[in-house]
């Protein structure tokens, strides 16, 4: 799949996170999985599952009367697709003062700030950079 960018409004994170637990899965099956958090009607539901469809996050299949919803992007997709409108948005792109402030906000351990360190080193090596 290509590496798309992409946005998703906060209503539109709160959809797909449902579509990922539960898909294939029709509007109402979710409206009712979010009723409790967000008292959306299934008209509200529908209509940001259809614009969704329309923006290439979702999939619809029409079987007889039923709708069938699944998700056209990964989780990983709209992962990146946050971070780098955050990058762009909160930073102008610079990436060294995004990770230094998320070094500074977050409460690392040890073994996560080793990951991290891991993960540079590998890219490190996949660039050919010392």
């Amino acid at each position: 799949m290509p590496k798309q960018t992409v946005e998703l409004t906060e209503a539109e994170w709160t959809i797909i996170k449902a579509v990922w637990q539960h898909e294939p899965c029709a509007a109402p099956t979710i409206q009712e999985k979010l009723h409790r958090r967000t008292e959306w009607t299934y008209s509200t539901v529908r209509t940001i599952m259809d614009r969704m469809v329309a923006k290439g996050l979702l999939t619809a299949e029409k079987i007889r009367n039923l709708t069938l919803y699944r998700s056209a992007v990964t989780r990983q997709q709209a992962q990146r697709g946050e971070l780098l409108y955050a990058l762009k948005n909160a930073f102008n792109g610079a990436l060294t003062p995004m990770v230094q402030s998320l070094l500074e906000t977050g409460d690392l351990s040890a073994e996560e700030l080793t990951e991290l360190e891991s993960l540079i080193k590998q890219k490190k090596k996949k660039t050919g950079k010392k």
